[in-house]
């Protein structure tokens, strides 16, 4: 049984997530927890909110047992983008791309 969590719209680029999803990816849910709580990344903030959500989603809503889930997917997608401008010289004006990123967590396991 699959159980997800995202968390939308984080003022972050996703580049800067997806190392960290990569090593979560494919651990037992307690493992990948560690690997996110010592890391120095503020990736590592948000990974770690969604991925307490998704376990308290499948403790609630699905009656999983927490010691045997797994994080089959952890991902960090691009989401919208604000755009800004910067003024510069003789009226003229720079866009600047804001970049918003959504991140995806899906858990597998058994009772």
């Amino acid at each position: 049984m699959e159980v997800t969590a995202i968390t939308r719209n984080v003022r972050m680029s996703a580049q800067k997530g997806r190392p960290l999803a990569r090593k979560c990816q494919g651990l037992p849910v307690g493992d990948a927890l560690k690997v996110v709580q010592f890391s120095p990344r503020k990736a590592a903030a948000i990974l770690s909110q969604t991925l307490k959500s998704a376990v308290a989603n499948a403790k609630t809503n699905a009656n999983l047992d927490v010691d045997t889930l797994k994080v089959q997917l952890c991902v960090f997608d691009e989401g919208t983008r604000m755009r800004r401008f910067w003024p510069r010289a003789r009226g003229s004006a720079s866009p600047i791309a804001k970049r918003l990123c959504h991140c995806k967590v899906v858990l597998t396991g058994g009772q």
